[in-house]
């Protein structure tokens, strides 16, 4: 079964009341299967190139969306997708795969249900989205997140629909939406055209009073560093409970490179068929930034065993075995100061391998 988009912007289905629980398309999670894919590979040793004499320019500088500004500034991870701007690169695969080009989960009947009740399909409808997340694993707690998300809604569609298994409530001058689960969701509009979503306990994180100024000052440069890219992600490291580290206990030396990294920063820039996707490490010094950078470089022989071995290849399937070749065989490595780099163009070959991984797993 297809998915879709909408879990993102606080839309609930009428049986269940969890953000899992809503039709999800399953080209949302090839974004996330990618940037997983990726630093795994990283931190597993897939690199082959080895570059310290390139500058580490940031990746795509630009003025932050205006749409972060009302997310709540102390979560370790902010996310942020251009939709629109995606949605015109018609011969993107990237378009494709997120099923705002060709295929569209309009095929899929629980979703034409959706959008017969709700008035939005994601495809035409949604323009831009921004995340804020606390991980449980990030932050030793339960999972939050909040979302604000740009585009255009049919109110009282939208009410209606969440009313069927929630309850309106208000809070100062704003009403949300709320649907108990496990954990609870809760929505409210605040224009026309943008809506807020909180998955987690606290309605105080849905009102969004606190501005960009508010966040923290390392966390704003690293976003300020992506900023132009239609997909980033940032996250900070330098706070993480005890327990993150713990499955490193075994190999000192990895959790003392793992706790040198001070924050990680992801961007993704279409062009023409290609995607240019670019991971930074940024580590607390230069000593900890060449040592993260020798140790990655020296696993790459153990990343190519891995895949060469007969019981490794047993486990997957043939487009995921491509899929990895490819970014082993591609990703390249640089370094500069605290800084260490990973580049990786992913072609519309890489892309048509995730489709296939992620189409089989999800029908």
């Amino acid at each position: 079964m297809r998915f879709a988009l909408i879990p993102v912007i606080g839309l609930f289905p009428e049986k269940q009341s969890t953000l899992s629980a809503v039709p999800m398309y399953s080209p949302k999670r090839a974004l996330v299967i990618i940037a997983v894919i990726v630093c795994v590979i990283a931190a597993g040793g897939a690199i082959l190139l080895y570059r310290w004499h390139r500058p580490l320019a940031p990746a795509s500088t630009g003025a932050a969306p205006s749409i972060l500004s009302q997310l709540p500034p102390g979560a370790p991870v902010v996310a942020y997708i251009d939709v629109a701007a995606l949605r015109r690169l018609q011969d993107s695969p990237l378009a494709a795969i997120l099923g705002l080009a060709g295929a569209s989960p309009q095929q899929d009947r629980d979703y034409q249900n959706f959008v017969r009740d709700t008035g939005f399909d994601y495809t035409r409808d949604l323009d831009r989205v921004a995340v804020a997340l606390w991980p449980s694993s990030m932050m030793g707690g339960e999972n939050r997140a909040v979302a604000i998300a740009d585009g255009r809604f049919d109110r009282d569609k939208i009410k209606a629909y969440a009313l069927r298994s929630g309850q309106a409530v208000q809070q100062g001058a704003q009403s949300f939406y709320v649907v108990p689960g496990d954990p609870p969701v809760s929505f409210g509009f605040l224009s026309a055209s943008r809506i807020v979503l909180v998955s987690g306990k606290g309605l105080s994180l849905v009102v969004p009073t606190q501005s960009a100024s508010a966040r923290d000052a390392a966390m704003q440069d690293r976003i300020n560093r992506v900023a132009g890219a239609p997909i980033f992600a940032v996250g900070r490291t330098d706070n993480l409970p005890v327990s993150f580290y713990d499955n490193l206990r075994s190999v000192p030396q990895f959790e003392s490179v793992a706790r040198s990294v001070q924050g990680l920063t992801l961007a993704g820039q279409p062009e023409g068929n290609v995607i240019h996707v670019t991971i930074d490490a940024e580590c607390d010094s230069m000593t900890n930034a060449v040592e993260l950078a020798t140790v990655v470089d020296s696993l790459r022989l153990i990343g190519s065993i891995a895949l060469s071995d007969p019981k490794t290849r047993a486990q997957l399937s043939k487009e995921q075995l491509a899929f990895l070749s490819a970014i082993l065989n591609q990703a390249k490595l640089g370094h500069q100061d605290r800084w260490v780099r990973l580049t990786l163009d992913v072609t519309p070959a890489m892309l048509g391998e995730l489709s296939a991984q992620v189409g089989a797993t999800s029908t």
